[in-house]
């Protein structure tokens, strides 16, 4: 991936130059060059049409296919879904690639209200809660964080903790927007957004880019690329339930719901448990959304997020690590290479190559993405393992015995 940056820096690269550095690493780390690549699936939230091919037409010009995908915030985590796919349906190598160049300040819709795909999210969130001044995105996690307060008892502060662990977990990334680290005091005391949120509570729009190259394990065996792989053992993406808009729930309309779906599917096919899981990179928009997403993953309990926070379960010497990278509060949120930024971070974390931010040898890492309109993708990540009937997860739980994605 490319360093996170505030985006409108004048003679900032533009999104070809950060592909193409995001892919040169990727290739690098891969030891294979461009002209093995067979297929390439691009992210973008932000682009005109074939923004994908122009992008990678920088890497090189082989004629092979591109394809163009907008998911929202999940966009990164879907181009790397449909890469996995591509290698189970025959293809030995692929790249997925993700960048962005955003605007200054919050997210402006250039469509009619009623063709908005936020649209009906809105309008659920207004059915339970007044609305205000402040951008939609804040208001409908900060109504879900609110939610909870109001049925377990959490409070601001144990929501505020989360943004104070990912801003001390940034210090020691090099790739994150920001690396300073805050007070407990000074996150709730920065510019209120909305209710529960602070500024210090909130994802910056960035530039970046992401990328990885997604290979058969045969691809990988020809090519003594198996000593350090990593290979995708789950990995699912959910749209959707009508709970999402009928539930009544504004922790569902922000996608608890379609996460746990996800989640569980993930864990069936990796034959794994959340209590399985070493380091995740969780989808952490705003505070709020990491809180409750500790529940609908199945971290903790329903409604003792607060209890996980407090005990610090959730970082160095607790039961999981969540968002060493500083996630999206500290490292940055371009949309389109958020999730493939994700991937990197939890790459390098079970190859042992994080530095001063390593998770003391782990087994196995989630990764969680989300996007409102909406589309979640879950994805469960292990150290290549040559000897298959080693451990549980080692069993396919797949009925067509599909070959695995690695990376």
């Amino acid at each position: 991936m490319t360093r996170f940056t505030k985006p409108g820096i004048e003679d900032a690269p533009s999104y070809a130059e950060l592909a193409k550095q995001a892919v040169g690493r990727a290739l690098h780390d891969a030891g294979i060059n461009y002209s093995q690549v067979q297929q390439a699936v691009v992210g973008y939230v932000y682009g005109e049409s074939c923004s994908g091919q122009r992008a990678v037409y920088e890497c090189g010009m082989t004629g092979i296919p591109i394809y163009n995908v907008n998911n929202n915030c999940s966009t990164g985590s879907t181009a790397l879904f449909l890469a996995k796919q591509l290698i189970e349906s025959g293809a030995d190598c692929v790249l997925a690639l993700g960048f962005e160049r955003m605007a200054k300040g919050s997210l402006v819709s250039k469509t009619k209200p009623d063709d908005n795909p936020l649209y009906k999210f809105v309008a659920a969130m207004v059915e339970m809660r007044e609305l205000n001044k402040a951008p939609f995105a804040p208001q409908l996690f900060g109504n879900a964080g609110l939610e909870h307060m109001e049925r377990y008892g959490s409070t601001n502060v144990q929501i505020a903790k989360v943004a104070l662990k990912n801003h001390l977990h940034s210090v020691n990334n090099p790739y994150s927007q920001f690396q300073e680290p805050y007070t407990l005091e000074q996150i709730l005391a920065s510019p209120q957004v909305t209710p529960p949120l602070t500024k210090l509570q909130c994802c910056p729009t960035s530039d970046g880019s992401a990328a990885a190259i997604v290979v058969s394990e045969a691809f990988a065996r020809r090519h003594g690329l198996l000593d350090h792989a990593v290979e995708i053992i789950g990995m699912s993406m959910k749209t959707d339930f009508p709970g999402t808009f009928e539930g009544k729930s504004c922790i569902k309309v922000v996608g608890s719901e379609l996460t746990e779906a996800a989640a569980k599917e993930a864990f069936a096919q990796a034959r794994l448990h959340p209590m399985d899981i070493q380091v995740c990179e969780v989808h952490d928009c705003f505070a709020t959304n990491e809180f409750i997403t500790y529940e609908a993953l199945g971290l903790c309990e329903p409604g003792k997020a607060g209890e996980f926070v407090d005990s610090r379960q959730n970082t160095y010497g607790g039961r999981v690590v969540v968002n060493p990278s500083g996630g999206l509060i500290s490292k940055g949120h371009p949309l389109g290479a958020t999730g493939l930024a994700q991937c990197a971070e939890l790459c390098w974390q079970l190859r042992n190559m994080a530095e001063l931010r390593q998770v003391h040898n782990p087994r196995y890492a989630l990764q969680h993405n989300l996007g409102l309109g909406g589309a979640c993708v879950v994805t469960i990540y292990r150290k290549y393992n040559s000897n298959p009937g080693r451990a549980r997860a080692d069993q396919t739980s797949n009925p067509l015995h599909l070959e695995r994605a690695r990376l």
